[in-house]
């Protein structure tokens, strides 16, 4: 029985026992699955499907630490990347950290396409910038912000390992489910395991990302799905605690179905738009400073958000003059914004900006 105080080493493995793929489930799958799919034939369809990802990987690793009380401003962010100067700002250093916790976990599926307990560990050990493992102290409880215990994870490394090797078997391995589902299995039981000391939540948000990648659901992972659990966060963590407590496991699929449902239409109209003004912007650079355009200068320019003379001198587009002269009459046509950053001068997208923040 389930007991709240105490250490739930009695936590089921993978998985559930008994038929949860209801009529109901299905459905919602179908719509989840076709809105995915659309997504995804978006993106593979860019003439660069690479482009936007540092924009898109930053936006889900900043919306997945503000569900952590990590806030950091979009400016402040951008700014840390592109920058010289070294930024004291802590919370635009976790955000980063998270970014390339995510990326270095697409870079290991891209060689060893398997989700592992010593994969999950590598990612929040760059998530904390640390040298954490699994977690061994006794005595760790979840409560709510008056003190109150909502839960105990399982306790002791060898339950704890145990637990995330059925883990390891489950995702891995064949399943009648199907992948969206699973997908849902995975991240309550990963949760519920709560492996580390501190970094859970965005371990788990990252292998969600890992797991679209792996299973083929998105060739390029350009989605956040954190601003949908940040926008929804009582409810998230209410459908957990009833699966926990009562096994109501469809209430718990269903909102992750409808989390990938909803940030997959979101994320096409988010990338039509960020098309749409790259379209126009390339229209009316040809026209109003044909010597300065390139198809290199207009991806450089929608990299992200901020950019910087370097960036054009990396791309090969001329010499420190002739890429800061670019850059002085795109400000001055109104294409970009410069901003001082220390003694560093940054230029600024600002309608890419401006499409970001009303995501």
């Amino acid at each position: 029985m389930f007991d709240k105080e105490k250490p739930y080493n009695d936590l089921p493995l993978l998985p559930p026992i008994g038929d949860i793929e209801t009529t109901t489930i299905l459905r919602k799958t179908i719509t989840a699955s076709r809105a995915l799919s659309k997504l995804n034939g978006a993106i593979t369809n860019l003439p660069n499907p690479q482009l936007f990802l540092d924009t898109i990987h930053l936006q889900e690793a900043k919306a997945s630490s503000e569900i952590e009380n990590i806030i950091t401003t979009n400016d402040d962010l951008y700014q840390a990347i592109v920058a010289d100067k070294k930024f004291d700002n802590p919370a635009a250093k976790e955000v980063i950290s998270y970014k390339e916790a995510l990326w270095h976990g697409l870079e290991h599926l891209e060689k060893k396409p398997f989700i592992t307990t010593n994969l999950c560990i590598e990612i929040v050990q760059r998530i904390k910038q640390n040298t954490s493992g699994i977690r061994t102290t006794p005595g760790t409880t979840l409560s709510t912000n008056k003190g109150e215990t909502i839960y105990t994870p399982p306790s002791g490394e060898s339950i704890i390992r145990d637990k995330m090797s059925n883990l390891e078997t489950f995702v891995n391995g064949p399943s009648p489910l199907d992948p969206l589902i699973k997908m849902a299995l995975m991240h309550y039981q990963f949760e519920a395991i709560h492996p580390f000391a501190d970094g859970n939540g965005r371990t788990g948000r990252i292998l969600l990302l890992l797991y679209l990648k792996l299973e083929k659901l998105l060739d390029v992972p350009a989605i956040y799905l954190s601003d949908y659990i940040i926008h929804n966060k009582a409810a998230y963590y209410a459908k957990l605690r009833l699966v926990t407590e009562r096994e109501e496991w469809e209430g718990w699929i269903l909102f992750m179905l409808d989390m990938i449902e909803t940030t997959a239409i979101k994320g096409l109209l988010s990338l039509g738009n960020i098309i749409d003004l790259m379209d126009n912007m390339t229209e009316e650079v040809k026209n109003k400073l044909p010597k300065a355009y390139s198809k290199e200068l207009i991806e450089i320019l929608f990299r992200l958000p901020y950019i910087k003379r370097q960036h054009l001198i990396n791309g090969n587009l001329g010499t420190p003059k002739t890429v800061g002269n670019y850059l002085r009459d795109l400000e001055r046509e109104g294409f970009l914004k410069s901003v001082k950053v220390g003694k560093e001068k940054l230029y600024l997208n600002y309608q890419l900006m401006e499409i970001l923040e009303k995501q």
